[in-house]
């Protein structure tokens, strides 16, 4: 149960559901209501099978690489540890977003879906925590439904993304992007230690 638990706010980090909402309001500033849900319904199922893409393939390319288990693990640290400074350090997840917008006709895949609920880091993630060395096939489909619950409370922030909002503040979502980019960052370095450990056998 504890895993469960763990591997759940370890999604809720990396995917950031609070963070995607001052994008999601920005990118669907021109839309009625109606339009705005179907928005959210298709990012989120976009962003979804996205991330299902690199949970079934994600092994079999770095397999067919000839790239070993020590060496992903200590790239694959790095490179979320670097994402996690950029939500920590950057002008924060909803800022840096926001900026990607330039065309409010078509939303629904860039930036909503890609790369605000399927970033880079939540890819690396997902890579990560369903490598065929590690974890049984029980514990990849757990992953998987795990994924899908966050995804789906994404889904349920962006319908209620204006109540959330005004609630929160612009501000608050901004501090709690950061908070979860401090628990990307700690997982990150526990993935590179754990990589030249294995390395080395330490």
């Amino acid at each position: 149960m504890t895993e469960i638990i763990t591997s759940l706010l370890f999604l809720i980090a990396v995917i950031d559901p609070i963070g995607t909402v001052p994008v999601y309001l920005e990118a669907t500033k021109n839309f009625d209501k109606a339009h705005k849900r179907k928005i959210a319904f298709r990012a989120s199922g976009v962003a979804f099978f996205i991330l299902l893409f690199f949970i079934v393939i994600g092994q079999l390319i770095l397999e067919g690489m000839d790239i070993s288990l020590d060496a992903f693990q200590i790239s694959g640290g790095v490179i979320l540890f670097l994402f996690a400074l950029t939500m920590i350090f950057g002008d924060g997840k909803p800022a840096s977003e926001k900026h990607l917008i330039t065309d409010y006709k078509h939303v629904t895949i860039f930036p909503v879906a890609i790369p605000s609920i399927a970033s880079p880091g939540a890819i690396m993630a997902v890579v990560l925590m369903t490598d065929n060395h590690i974890y049984s096939i029980e514990q990849q489909a757990l992953t998987t439904i795990l994924v899908l619950v966050v995804v789906a409370m994404t889904s349920l922030l962006l319908l209620a993304a204006n109540y959330v909002q005004e609630k929160i503040g612009a501000y608050g979502i901004t501090v709690i992007s950061k908070i979860m980019g401090l628990i990307l960052a700690s997982y990150a370095v526990q993935s590179i230690l754990t990589g030249l450990k294995d390395f080395f056998v330490l």
